[in-house]
This record gives structure tokens, C-alpha cells and sequence, in this order.
């Protein structure tokens, strides 16, 4: 008999998100009215995300790279479960944990200690098991005698840390992670790139956006690259840094020489 396929830890299919850009929080009213009765010039909806297709199996670390505005953050907000796709499917299979939504979860007037608490009944987490890892997660955190003071208090820093140590410490089935394997001293940098890698050896998925290209050609197995809301790239980390490295490349090269050309048919003043 043939041993039964493991299944994919996130499947991702035709996946589309559509923001429009007339209804913002900053439209009034009145603003939204006029929208209704005069036709504007121009796009009113733009696509973050179209037509987006992807798996992670069970033990993998994707890496999502790419240029700003690609739609790399927005990716993990719905995988997240942040936002709701405007089309497609995506389907992510067991306990996730993401640092996105402990952000959103942390208490500006608790302690560190008692978000972490707070933190672990938002994740779904019995109590009595996190108080059994929050030494732990303390520990990893390494913020000193901050752990007692309110979070409003703490550095962008010291909140990624914490939140880092809580959401790798319970174990997910899926881990998300947006720009936080930077954060910190060397040392805590280490110690983070060590855990993810203890939780790629437990078989669990991971899906990392950074912009640190180094950590995703040593340290994940799959990578891929966005533009414009469309993946162009996915495959071997070093083929897909190699490729968005040439396309950022080029990217500068053709906006310099717009800027050559706008300067060259401009005369500035003598002075």
C-alpha cells in the first residue's frame, strides 16, 4: 500500500483581494455622496492581490519577497484571517499564529506579562498551560523588569520580541511572520532564526515576508516573489532572490534615467 499523503499545511487558490479607492475611512460624507453623483476620472478599485495560487506543505518555510506595495503584507493578513478574499479560496490546516494578530490582540494598559495571558486565551490556549510556558516565554522575550510594565510603554521593538516569543512558544501548525526576524540585537536575531528553524524541523508551515534576503537563501526552503499584486517568481530561495535583485535593479536604472530626462528639460537658475 501506498503511504497516505500528507496534506498541505496552507492552500492558497486564485486568491484575489479588490480595495476600492473611493470608500476610505477619510471619505466624508458629503465626499461620498458627490462620488455617487459625479463621474471621476481614473480607477476607482485597484487589486492588492489577483490571481494568486500557492501551497506550503507541512514542514516548509516560504519566503514571500518583493518590492514595497506588492501585496506582501496583505497576503498575510488573509491568511491571517484579517481580511476576507474578494475572490479565490484559501485553506489553512490546524493552529495558526501569527504575530499580526497578537498585535492587534495586546492590551496598551496590561503588563507584558498579564497581554502574554491575554494572548494565550486569544490563541485559543487553556490557561493552565500558559502559565506553564510563560517563564519561558519571558525568558525568550528578554525585555528585563519591562515584562511588568504596561506595553503602551514599550519600544516597536520590545513589542515584536514579546510577540514573537508568544507565537512561536505555542506551538502553531502555521506560523506568520512580517518583518520581525530583524528586530533586536544580534544575539535575539540568532535565537529567532533558531526557533524558526526548530519549528521547520517540527514539520510545521511557515510564510515569512522579509526584506532581509540573506535569512531567506540560509535559512528557508521555498521562496516566492510578488509584483504588483501577482506572483512572478516562486521556487528555490537563491533562484528567486537572484531574480528580484536583477528586476530591482532594473527598476532603479529606468527610474534614474526618468529623472535624467525630467532634469535635462529643466534650466535652474544662476545664482
Amino acid at each position: 500500500m501506498f503511504p497516505e499523503a500528507v496534506p498541505n499545511a496552507i492552500e492558497v487558490d486564485t486568491l484575489g483581494i479588490e480595495y476600492s479607492l473611493r470608500f476610505t475611512r477619510k471619505t466624508t460624507f458629503r465626499d461620498t455622496f458627490k462620488n455617487l453623483r459625479q463621474k471621476r476620472d481614473g480607477p476607482t478599485h485597484f487589486w492588492a492581490l489577483r490571481n494568486v495560487s500557492f501551497n506550503v506543505k507541512q514542514g516548509e518555510s516560504l519566503a514571500v519577497i518583493g518590492p514595497n506595495g506588492a501585496g506582501k503584507s496583505t497576503l498575510l493578513q488573509v491568511l491571517a484571517g484579517i481580511l476576507e478574499p474578494t475572490e479565490g479560496r484559501i485553506e489553512v490546516r490546524g493552529h495558526i499564529s501569527s504575530l499580526l494578530t497578537l498585535g492587534a490582540g495586546f492590551d496598551q494598559e496590561l503588563s507584558g506579562r498579564d497581554n502574554i495571558l491575554l494572548a494565550g486565551a486569544f490563541l485559543g490556549m487553556d490557561h493552565r498551560e500558559m502559565m506553564e510556558r510563560l517563564p519561558g516565554i519571558i525568558e525568550f522575550a528578554d525585555i528585563g523588569q519591562f515584562i511588568d510594565a504596561p506595553i503602551k510603554t514599550y519600544s516597536s521593538g520590545m513589542r515584536a520580541r514579546l510577540g514573537f516569543s508568544i507565537a512561536t512558544a505555542v506551538e502553531p501548525d502555521v506560523l506568520l511572520l512580517d518583518e520581525v526576524l530583524g528586530t533586536g540585537d544580534e544575539v535575539f536575531r540568532a535565537k529567532s532564526q533558531k526557533r524558526v528553524m526548530e519549528l521547520v524541523e517540527a514539520a510545521r508551515g511557515i510564510v515569512l515576508v522579509t526584506h532581509d534576503l540573506h535569512w531567506v537563501t540560509q535559512f528557508c526552503n521555498k521562496a516566492m516573489l510578488l509584483q504588483k499584486g501577482n506572483i512572478v517568481a516562486e521556487g528555490k530561495p537563491e533562484d528567486v532572490v537572484r531574480l528580484h535583485v536583477e528586476s530591482s535593479a532594473r527598476a532603479r536604472a529606468e527610474r534614474d534615467a526618468e529623472i535624467a530626462k525630467a532634469l535635462a528639460g529643466t534650466s535652474l537658475p544662476i545664482r
